[in-house]
């Protein structure tokens, strides 16, 4: 006994009226680029006043060393070192309140951060809390 059906449903779409649409947005792209200009007249501002550039460049760099050591180095070149002829590096505490001294004397004073490969995280992560804290935008570096 056959009880299935002989009339099937055919789900094909039919593609004529999408290739009707495809050639119909090509013609109508091809003749639009032929009429656009290709020089349009671009108004830009004129520049109201001159800025001054300061050639100055404030940047403190804190350099923490492999053994979690810091450094600080000053930009200007008229700047000493400020904590004597000890070059292993310093502690924390001890390089907090110049960093803190000469950033906010100096507003437009930058603070760079240079760790060394070998540093421990939290060595680098104490200068960017003091920063955060501080309300600073640190630059960070790595050698």
């Amino acid at each position: 006994m056959g009880f299935g059906t002989q009339n099937k449903i055919k789900v094909e779409g039919g593609m004529a009226s999408m290739t009707d649409l495809v050639f119909l947005l090509l013609v109508f792209f091809i003749i639009m680029s032929t009429m656009a200009e290709k020089n349009t007249p671009v108004e830009l501002p004129k520049p109201t006043e001159k800025l001054e550039t300061s050639k100055e460049n404030t940047t403190t760099t804190v350099i923490i060393t492999e053994d979690d050591l810091y450094k600080v180095m000053m930009s200007n070149s008229d700047a000493t070192n400020p904590f004597g002829p000890k070059t292993d590096g310093f502690a924390l505490e001890e390089v907090r309140d110049f960093l803190i001294t000469e950033v906010e004397n100096t507003p437009e004073m930058k603070v760079k951060i240079a760790g060394a490969r070998k540093a421990s995280y939290e060595a680098v992560f104490q200068v960017l809390a003091l920063s955060k804290a501080r309300g600073w935008k640190p630059v960070l570096a790595y050698d």
